[in-house]
C-alpha cells in the first residue's frame, strides 16, 4: 500500500510532496523518493532508507528546485530495502521518472524482453519494468500520453501509476488500472496534484475526482483531461473540497467502514509486500523463528484469536494443514487457556490479535510462554503488548482501521495465514515447487480481483433495501468458506442489530432446517469449488422448505442463479484466495443493511475496538 503524489503549478514542488509524503506515510515507510523537474533539461531525484522524516532531514538544507514534481513512500515488494529499490524509478536515459504502487504480475516476462532488447535495470524492483516500457514508446516517436497509454493493457494486475518526462515540463501522466490502486486527482488555483488518498491533496486542492479503472489523467497548471488509452476524452465531475477533516479523513466515503472496505485490495497487497521472492518462488515471512529442523519437529499448530480473529484462525488451520501437512486447530482465545491445554516445544501457537491489547488472547499468549510452546503474533499495532509477547509478529500492515467491526484486518490477517502456510509447506517439503509458485501467483492476483469485488456497489444496496426489514438470516458455508459464513453473520449482527448465525451447510438438516420459512433469508456461498454440488444441493433443500436464497457464487454460473433468488458475484478464484474475494461482498452487504436501517455503522453500540477486559 505505498503512497503517491503528484504536484504540478506555479510553487516550488518539493515541499508540496514532501508534506503529501508526511500524511501519507501510514501506506509505507521503507523508503521514500522525490523527482522534481526544474524546466526542460533539470531531472532531480532524491531517495532515503526508512521514514519520510528521513527524506525530509535529507533534503533539511533545500529541496530540487522545479515546480513539477512528484514522490513515493514504499512498502517493500519485489526487492529489499534499499536505497537503488526506493522509488522514483527511471529509464535507461534518466529522462524519465516514474512512480507506482501495486504489484506487476507479469513483471517477469516484460523484464526479460526488455533485457534482451539492451535495456539495463537498477533495482530488484517490478515497478522498475514501468519506465523502460515508456522508453520504448518515446524512442518510437510517440508522444509522451501515447507511449504511456499502453501500460494499462502491458501490465497485468491492479496500478496506481504516476510519471513525467523531462522534455514535457509542466506536465504529469497519471494511470489507474484496477480497483486496488485508487488515485485521486485535484485542482487548485492554477495547479494540479494527484494522490493516493485525500490528506495529501487538501492543503491545496479545492476541487477532487477520483480515477475509475483504465482511466489516465494529463495533469497541467491550466487543467486535468482525464482520457481512455485510446485518447477519448472521458467527462469527469470535479467535486468541491469539504473543509471538514473527518471527511478527508474518511477518503471521502460516508463512513469509515465503508473506506476500510475499499481499501482492501491495498491492504492485501501490503500484507504481500517484501514478504514474497516472485524470482525464486519462495516465501520469506520477516523473522520467522524457526529453524528448518524445528519446522520439521513440528506436530501440530494452534490458532487462536476473538471474534473475528478466531474466523481468520478457523480459515487458517484449513490453509495450514492444507499446505504443511502439520495437524492444526483453531480456538477461541477466551476459552483456551481455561482447559489446561497441552502445549509443548513441538506446538507452534498463532496468536491472531488485530489491536495486540484484546485480554482474553493476551492472557492465552501468557499460556503458552509458561508451557514452553512456540508463539508467533499477526497483529495490526506495532509495539502492542500481544507483539511484546511473541517471539515473533507478523505485522498487518493495513493502517489505521478506524470502524469498530474488523474488515481490512481480516483480509490481511487471511493473507498473512495463507503466506504462513506455504512457509510452513516450503520448510516441510510438503508441496512441490509447481504448487508453490501457482499459490504465490494466486496471492498476487488477488488485490486486482478484490477490485473487481467492491468496483460495483449498486448490488448491495439493492439488496439492502430488499432486506433491511428482516429480523433473522441464517448463513450457510463449506469447507473454508465455513468461518466465512460465521463471519458474514457476525458483521450482520455487530452492524445491523440483526440477529443472524452462520452454520456448517453440511449441519443444516441436523437441526437448523427447521427454522427455514419465508422470514428467514439464507446467504449461502456457493463459489464453484470441489463442494460448490454438496452447496447445491443445500441450496435445494432450503428452496423446497419455502427459504429465500441470496446466493455469493462464481461470475456466469447460471445454475446457482437459475437455483438462488439473488445473487452477489465474485470473480473465479482457486481456494488460497477465495475467501479473499467472498468476504468484502459479505461485509458490503452488512453494511449496507445497517445504513438502511439507520444505525452508526462506524460505532455500534456496546462494542468497542480492543476489548482489554474479560
Amino acid at each position: 500500500m505505498c503512497g503517491i503524489v503528484g504536484y504540478v503549478g506555479p510553487r516550488q514542488a518539493g515541499p508540496i510532496i514532501l508534506r503529501g509524503l508526511q500524511s501519507l506515510e501510514y501506506r509505507g515507510y521503507d523508503s521514500a523518493g522525490i523527482a522534481v523537474l526544474d524546466g526542460p533539461g533539470e531531472l532531480a531525484i532524491r531517495k532515503s532508507v526508512g521514514k519520510v522524516r528521513e527524506l525530509t532531514s535529507f533534503l533539511s538544507n533545500g529541496a530540487p528546485s522545479g515546480t513539477t514534481g512528484l514522490g513515493h513512500t514504499r512498502w517493500a515488494t519485489h526487492g529489499k530495502v534499499a536505497l537503488t529499490n526506493a522509488h522514483p524509478h527511471m529509464d535507461c536515459r534518466g529522462e524519465l521518472a516514474v512512480v507506482h504502487n501495486g504489484i506487476v504480475e507479469n513483471y517477469l516476462e516484460l523484464k526479460k524482453s526488455l533485457l534482451e532488447r539492451g535495456h539495463t535495470f537498477a533495482s530488484e524492483t517490478d515497478s522498475e519494468v514501468i519506465p523502460h516500457l515508456i522508453e520504448e514508446g518515446l524512442a518510437q516517436g510517440k508522444s509522451f500520453e501515447d507511449a504511456f497509454a499502453p501500460l494499462v493493457d502491458r501490465l497485468h494486475g491492479a496500478h496506481a501509476i504516476v510519471a513525467l518526462w523531462k522534455k514535457a515540463p509542466g506536465k504529469l501522466l497519471a494511470m489507474r488500472r484496477g480497483n486496488a490502486g485508487g488515485l485521486i486527482v485535484g485542482l487548485g488555483q492554477s495547479e494540479a496534484l494527484v494522490a493516493s488518498d485525500l490528506p495529501a491533496l487538501v492543503p491545496l486542492a479545492r476541487r477532487v475526482c477520483f480515477l475509475e479503472d483504465r482511466e489516465i489523467a494529463v495533469l497541467t497548471p491550466a487543467e486535468v483531461k482525464v482520457i481512455t488509452p485510446l485518447g477519448r476524452v472521458v467527462p469527469k465531475r470535479f467535486d468541491p473540497v469539504s473543509t471538514d477533516a473527518a471527511w478527508a479523513d474518511k477518503g471521502g466515503y460516508k463512513h469509515f467502514m465503508l473506506k476500510e472496505i475499499m481499501e482492501q485490495p491495498q491492504t492485501v497487497g501490503s500484507a504481500l509486500r517484501g514478504r514474497v521472492d516472485f524470482e525464486a518462488g519462495e516465501v520469506r515471512l520477516e523473522g520467522f523463528p524457526l529453524s528448518r529442523e524445528q519446522v520439521l519437529d513440528l506436530r501440530r499448530v494452534l490458532l487462536i484469536g476473538c471474534g473475528t480473529s478466531l474466523h481468520a484462525a478457523m480459515v487458517g488451520r484449513r490453509l495450514i494443514e492444507t499446505f504443511a501437512g502439520v495437524p492444526a486447530e483453531a480456538e477461541s482465545s477466551s476459552e483456551f487457556r481455561y482447559r489446561n491445554p497441552t502445549i509443548d516445544a513441538h506446538t507452534l501457537v498463532v496468536a491472531i490479535a488485530q489491536s495486540g491489547e484484546t485480554a482474553d488472547t493476551l492472557a492465552a499468549m501468557d499460556e503458552v510462554r509458561q508451557k514452553g510452546g512456540r508463539l508467533v503474533a499477526i497483529c495490526n499495532a506495532e509495539g502492542s503488548q500481544a507483539t511484546r509477547l511473541a517471539e515473533a509478529t507478523f505485522s498487518m500492515r493495513a493502517g489505521p482501521e478506524i470502524g469498530v467491526a474488523s474488515t481490512k484486518t481480516f483480509l490481511a490477517s487471511l493473507t498473512i495465514l495463507a503466506l504462513l502456510g506455504l512457509q510452513l509447506g516450503q520448510g516441510r517439503e510438503a508441496l512441490g515447487r509447481q504448487l508453490l509458485q501457482e499459490s504465490l501467483g494466486h496471492l498476487a492476483s488477488a488485490p486486482y480481483l478484490l477490485g473487481q469485488v467492491i468496483a460495483d456497489l449498486g448490488p448491495y444496496q439493492r439488496m439492502a433495501r430488499r432486506f433491511c426489514h428482516y429480523e433473522h438470516f441464517l448463513y450457510l458455508g463449506r469447507g473454508i468458506h465455513h468461518p466465512i459464513a460465521l463471519e458474514g453473520a457476525l458483521k450482520l449482527k455487530e452492524i445491523s442489530y440483526i440477529h443472524a448465525e452462520g452454520y456448517p451447510a453440511g449441519e443444516m438438516k441436523h437441526g437448523p432446517i427447521a427454522l427455514i420459512d419465508d422470514k428467514m433469508p439464507v446467504v449461502a456461498i456457493a463459489p464453484r469449488d470441489e463442494l460448490y454440488p454438496k452447496m447445491l444441493n443445500n441450496i435445494e433443500e432450503v428452496k423446497a422448505r419455502g427459504g429465500t436464497v441470496i446466493a455469493v457464487g462464481t461470475q456466469g454460473d447460471q445454475e446457482l442463479a437459475a437455483k438462488t433468488d439473488h445473487l452477489l458475484i465474485v470473480p473465479a478464484s482457486p481456494p488460497i484466495i477465495a475467501p479473499l474475494l467472498v468476504t468484502p461482498a459479505l461485509q458490503l452487504l452488512a453494511y449496507y443493511i445497517g445504513v438502511q436501517k439507520g444505525c452508526d455503522v462506524d460505532q455500534p453500540r456496546n462494542l468497542a475496538k480492543s476489548v482489554t477486559v474479560e
